[in-house]
C-alpha cells in the first residue's frame, strides 16, 4: 500500500522560503517510476510544480524554475521541495504524488523526464499541505 505524507507547509511572507519533505511508504522510484509535487490554488486546476525520474531527471514547471528545487533521499524514501523567494501565485495546497502507470507499450517510463501527469487516476497522492504567502 503506497502512503505518501506532506509535511512543512505553512505561511511566510513574499520572498520568503519554505521547504516542504513527503515521506513516502510502499513505493520505490527505481521499480515505478516518478515522484512529485503539485499544488491547487483555489478555483484553480491542480498544476505539476516538479517531477523526478528513477534516473534523476527534474521537470519543473516554468513559473518556479529558479525558485525552487526538488531532491530526494534515497535512504529514507522521503522527497523534498525547497521553495525559495515565495510569490503570492505560490499560495496553494501543495501535494505530493508518486506516478502509478509504470511502463508503456514501448517499454520507456510514461513519467520520463519527471514529467507527472496531473490526472487523478494516473498518480497515488498524498493529503496535501498548505503554502500560503502573503504580502
Amino acid at each position: 500500500q503506497v502512503q505518501l505524507m506532506e509535511s512543512g507547509g505553512g505561511s511566510v511572507q513574499a520572498g520568503g522560503s519554505l521547504r516542504l519533505s513527503c515521506a513516502a511508504s510502499g513505493y520505490s522510484i527505481y521499480t515505478s517510476g516518478c515522484l512529485g509535487w503539485f499544488r491547487q490554488a483555489p478555483g484553480k486546476e491542480r498544476e505539476g510544480v516538479a517531477g523526478i525520474d528513477r534516473d534523476g531527471n527534474i521537470n519543473y514547471a516554468d513559473s518556479v524554475k529558479g525558485r525552487f528545487t526538488v531532491s530526494q533521499d534515497n535512504g529514507d524514501n522521503t522527497l523534498y521541495l525547497q521553495m525559495n523567494n515565495l510569490k503570492l501565485d505560490d499560495t496553494a495546497m501543495y501535494y505530493c504524488a508518486a506516478d502509478k502507470r509504470g511502463l508503456d507499450s514501448l517499454g520507456s517510463w510514461y513519467c520520463r523526464g519527471g514529467r507527472m501527469s496531473p490526472k487523478y487516476d494516473n498518480n497515488y497522492w498524498g493529503q496535501g499541505t498548505q503554502v500560503t504567502v502573503s504580502s
